[in-house]
This record gives C-alpha cells, structure tokens and sequence, in this order.
C-alpha cells in the first residue's frame, strides 16, 4: 500500500533530485544511487512523509521523470516534475508544482536519506510558530582552520560561533518565493538566499542520522547507519 499524506497538512515538502553527484563516483544520478537495495531518494521520501506533510514535489532529471514517477507510486503520491540546470532551478520548479494554499515549505535533499521524520516535524514547527526561515544545525567538532591557495595556514577560526547546516529546511512560502525571484547567485542552499533579503534563518537541533551522502564513504556510513535507524514502518497512513 502507498502511503496517504495528510490532506489537512499545512506542509510541503520539495526535494531537489536532479543532480548528478559526480563526488559519489561515475554512475546513475546521486538520487537514484542504491542504499541498502533502494535509491536514495526512496529512503529520503519515505522519511519526509509525515503527519504534517500534505504535498511532496520531487524535481528529478528531465530524462528521468518518467521512472522516477514511477519509482516512487509505491511509496507515497509525490508529483514529480523535471528539475532544471542548477539546484536553485529544480527547487523554483518543485515549488511552482505546489497546491496554492499550502504556507509551510520545506526543501529538503535527497542526498539526506536518513533524516528522522522527527527533524521533519521539528522544522515545520518552527515555521508554524512564527519564524520566516528555519534551518537544522549541528555544532562544529572539528578545529577549523583558514587556508591560502598556496596551502598555508592564515588563521584559526573560532568555532564556537559555527554550525553545519543540514535539511529539511523550512520557510513561509511567501519568503522562499521572494527570495528565489530575487537571488541571482548560485549559492548551495535555500536559506543562504533568504539570508541575502536580510530575513532572519532560525535554528533548531539538527541529527547526526541527516548525514548528506556525497563520497562513497558516507554512502557506507549510511548503510551502517540503517542498522541502528531502520526505516518508518510501512505502509504508512497519516490521517489528521
């Protein structure tokens, strides 16, 4: 059975799947890869469909609409449009496909194949509550260090005052909207766009399990990973 999304959500979720992942190795796009027998973006959809989620647009490559449609009619009744040149193209065209009167988007990438339903919910909730943007983050571990293009070292960077950015993330539609009429660079996420209107991006908690699968490495940590989240309970019916 396919699991129904919540007709009385006030959440959409897009997720931009036309990228061809060339760090991940020579093969099929970065969406469609294998984890654990299933394409990643499998495992991604199944993750976001949650009790909010009333609408999943995924912008796949243009040559493969077709069998992605039809990859993902078992798991949940997305609408799949064909993405275009740039990530910031596919989300514009995800986001045209969403119905009118949904105010909650959330963008999310399908590289992030394990991220809890919870982190889901956690970021459509601050957006519910009043933020105009809202990103998941985790502290910085790692000594950060700023480098020259000769290799040297110019200076340690506090990273007390970092964080790094996962998704889903989430923003009033009219936000997201404005932002990508207006933005002309080509930056690597949805709220680097907003920031640039001068919107204000609030944080919350984000999960180590919303890893992004980018080398093959993460791609077996993922696996690994599997084994200690397993995916939601199918079939799924969510029902306000």
């Amino acid at each position: 059975m396919t699991a129904q999304l919540n007709p009385r959500g006030d959440v959409a979720v897009l997720v931009p799947a036309a990228g061809a992942g060339v760090r991940l190795g020579p093969g099929r796009p970065k969406a469609l890869r294998l984890l654990a027998g299933e394409p990643l973006l499998v495992h991604a959809v199944r993750r976001v469909a949650t009790a909010s989620v009333r609408s999943i647009v995924v912008a796949a490559p243009a040559a493969e609409v077709a069998e992605v449609r039809e990859l993902l009619a078992p798991i949940a009744p997305v609408t799949v449009v064909a993405g275009g040149e740039t990530r910031q193209d596919s989300v514009a065209c995800a986001l045209a496909a969403v119905p009118a009167d949904v105010e909650i988007i959330l963008v999310h990438d399908a590289a992030r194949a394990l991220v809890p339903p919870e982190l889901v919910e956690s970021v459509a909730a601050a957006i519910r509550a009043g933020a105009p943007a809202a990103v998941p983050v985790l502290p910085v571990v790692d000594t950060i260090k700023r480098v020259s293009a000769e290799g040297v070292v110019t200076a340690t960077v506090d990273r007390a005052e970092l964080r790094s950015v996962q998704t889903p993330q989430g923003f009033r539609r009219a936000v997201l909207t404005a932002a990508h009429a207006a933005g002309s660079d080509a930056l690597t996420d949805d709220a680097g766009l907003v920031e640039q209107q001068g919107v204000p991006v609030t944080c919350v908690p984000g999960s180590e399990f919303a890893l992004k699968v980018t080398r093959p490495f993460d791609l077996a940590l993922a696996e690994h990973l599997l084994t200690v989240a397993p995916e939601p309970a199918a079939p799924r019916t969510l029902i306000a």
